[in-house]
């Protein structure tokens, strides 16, 4: 946003789309959770993009500032992703006007409205320039209009249709039998909703599935779309390694790393299958954690971000009764993987088991209170 556009929306009152604040408080949870709701409603209401723009006024429409060192981008993505379901796409400006920097935080259309405030479940709006509870012909309206309530089909602010892998794009089409080339490939990506169209920006982004899975560059873009292995047996290599890339690529280096870390003997297979249940099923919504590979003599853990959601029809008992996550990637995955690693999917966790049946056992964790899942295996010591 340029300083001209900021002046225009100055000239404005506040609205269902636009919301004027003196200062906010991210320091205590009070301000924290004002702050998600208020970015909610924006997104939830009519009308294109919502614009927050703080160190103004908003009665006299006074100048006043903040400094930019208050809160971060990162901060308030944070925040609004671990309160808001699913999460809002928004960026964070420094503007300088009138001497002093203005905070413009912009909050994009997305087909993935209605926002639910995941702290009471509530789904909010503007009304005016306050703040309110949607009405149920409201959710309802809201719901019939966007009918893709997933995480993978939200738009990724900052990307663009550059970021592409456009051989991974022209692999999956040719697979279903359509020829993708330069005049037909933008298309069928919208129409399979690997990118956005901001209509009012007349500008594409990648969404977060179709990064994922089509860009080898999207930790650019999804910093935590990677693995982190914490490596203490093996001192030929790094201590920490860090795996980034397109999916199936990190599958690929993720399983090559295990068999060049770990002994002949030790059943690397079952603890890759731990490593592609968190590739899959991982929560795209926790944005600050990545998936973890703990190596160590006494146990190896594989640490996914997000729990397993239980299956409550299903009578099996859990593990084998969780639902899948990120279904939109699951189908690009097993359509493009050359190695056909997903055909027996769903017999993962009885793999595991087996694999260490006479050198002890493994440990599926679901974790609320770190909101991960974990499997546990045993150490590399139990085969020495």
């Amino acid at each position: 946003m340029n300083k001209k556009k900021l002046a225009s929306l100055l000239k404005r009152q506040e609205g269902v789309k636009l919301d004027f604040k003196k200062q906010i408080d991210l320091s205590i949870e009070s301000g924290k959770k004002e702050f998600a709701k208020d970015i909610c409603a924006i997104a939830n209401s009519r009308g294109g993009r919502g614009y927050l723009i703080i160190g103004i006024e908003d009665k006299t429409k006074r100048v006043v500032g903040v400094e930019k060192d208050v809160f971060t981008e990162e901060q308030i993505q944070q925040i609004i992703s671990s309160r808001c379901e699913p999460p809002i796409p928004i960026t964070l400006e420094f503007i300088e006007y009138k001497n002093k920097n203005v905070a413009v935080i912009t909050i994009f259309q997305s087909n993935q409205k209605p926002y639910q405030f995941r702290e009471n479940g509530a789904f909010y709006i503007r009304r005016g320039s306050t703040t309110d509870t949607m009405r149920k012909q409201e959710l309802v309206s809201s719901f019939q209009e966007n009918m893709n309530l997933n995480i993978e089909l939200t738009p990724i602010v900052n990307s663009s249709i550059d970021n592409f892998d456009f051989k991974l794009v022209d692999k999956y089409f040719s697979i279903h039998g359509i020829k993708s080339n330069d005049e037909n490939r933008i298309i069928l990506m919208e129409n399979t909703r690997m990118i956005y169209l901001d209509e009012e920006a007349k500008k594409y982004y990648g969404t977060l599935g179709g990064l994922v899975v089509f860009s080898k560059i999207n930790y650019l873009l999804v910093s935590n779309n990677m693995i982190r292995i914490v490596n203490t047996v093996n001192r030929d290599f790094d201590e920490i390694i860090i795996i980034q890339g397109d999916l199936l690529s990190i599958l690929d280096k993720s399983e090559e790393w295990l068999l060049k870390i770990l002994p002949n003997n030790y059943p690397c297979y079952a603890v890759y299958e731990g490593i592609k249940n968190a590739v899959l099923y991982r929560d795209y919504t926790i944005v600050n954690k990545e998936i973890e590979i703990i190596i160590d003599y006494n146990n190896i853990s594989v640490i996914s971000p997000g729990i397993l959601l239980k299956d409550n029809n299903d009578t099996n008992v859990f593990p084998h009764n969780y639902i899948k996550r990120n279904m939109w990637i699951y189908e690009k995955i097993i359509t493009m993987d050359n190695n056909k690693r997903f055909i027996k999917s769903g017999r993962g966790f009885t793999k595991m088991k087996k694999a260490f049946k006479k050198h002890g056992k493994v440990f599926f964790i679901n974790s609320l209170r770190y909101n991960n899942f974990k499997v546990v295996y045993p150490g590399i010591n139990t085969f020495n």
